[in-house]
């Protein structure tokens, strides 16, 4: 039994709530137990410089924790005067994954930027913001551009471990700090695997064990993608036709 009384392949209570920013085209607030994250998409005319002309869009993320997320107070990056290492790669995971997803043809020359802001963190909060980062993006879409449907399908992602030969799903804090193998997973409703990092931290792993993981991802896959659907407008279409 986990500290929160979880399974082994048990998602924390996760809460998707649309359009809590009144001014971002698109924007999402995510619970998922003690994990906050809010997201806005915005729309621009403008495409970056290597791809004017081109007639395809294109798709950015931002990703920062407000100073209070953890459990000390962080420096802001603004403050230190750089993006930090941990930063730069979970921003550019979540563009990776956005785009995959993306058919940016569609888009014309119209560019989007998500900005991932974690409110609390207890865990999980570069794979809550790929999950969330799409409904905002989605929504930013169908604001700014009605009628276009350029996704091929639903996006989310969910952290797994492995602890003393457990495969745990859906990592708090608690867990992933201790974890034998850290492994994060983005993956398609259809099971179309969009990105996965794995990395032994304090042991290594077999073949086997990493097809566990998997499997226990596609299964917090399901619920997530279950969850999005509920909060996603009734009778609004998402994916393309």
């Amino acid at each position: 039994m986990r500290s929160d009384g979880r399974g082994n392949s048990d998602l924390r209570p996760v809460h998707f709530e649309m359009g809590v920013n009144g001014w971002a085209e698109g924007s999402c607030l995510m619970t998922l137990g003690n994990t906050r994250v809010h997201v806005t998409a915005s729309a621009d005319d403008r495409v970056p410089p290597f791809l004017r002309g081109k007639g395809q869009g294109w798709v950015h993320a931002e990703y920062a924790m407000l100073p209070r997320a953890t459990r000390e107070r962080t420096v802001r990056e603004v403050v230190r005067g750089r993006v930090q290492g941990r930063t730069a790669e979970i921003q550019r995971l979540i563009a990776r994954s956005l785009r995959a997803v993306t058919d940016l043809g569609l888009l014309g020359e119209k560019s989007y930027t998500v900005d991932v802001d974690v409110i609390q963190a207890d865990g999980g909060t570069r794979t809550a913001g790929v999950t969330a980062g799409f409904l905002a993006l989605a929504q930013a879409v169908s604001v700014a551009q009605p009628g276009v449907r350029p996704f091929a399908d639903w996006l989310a992602a969910v952290s797994v471990g492995l602890l003393n030969g457990a495969v745990l799903l859906d990592l708090a804090f608690d867990e992933d700090s201790a974890i034998d193998v850290d492994f994060n997973c983005a993956m398609t409703a259809g099971h179309r695997v969009v990105e996965i990092q794995g990395t032994a931290e304090h042991a290594l792993f077999s073949v086997d064990e990493l097809a566990a993981m998997v499997a226990a991802a596609t299964g917090g896959i399901d619920t997530l993608v279950a969850a999005m659907r509920a909060a996603w407008p009734a009778g609004e279409e998402l994916l393309a036709p």
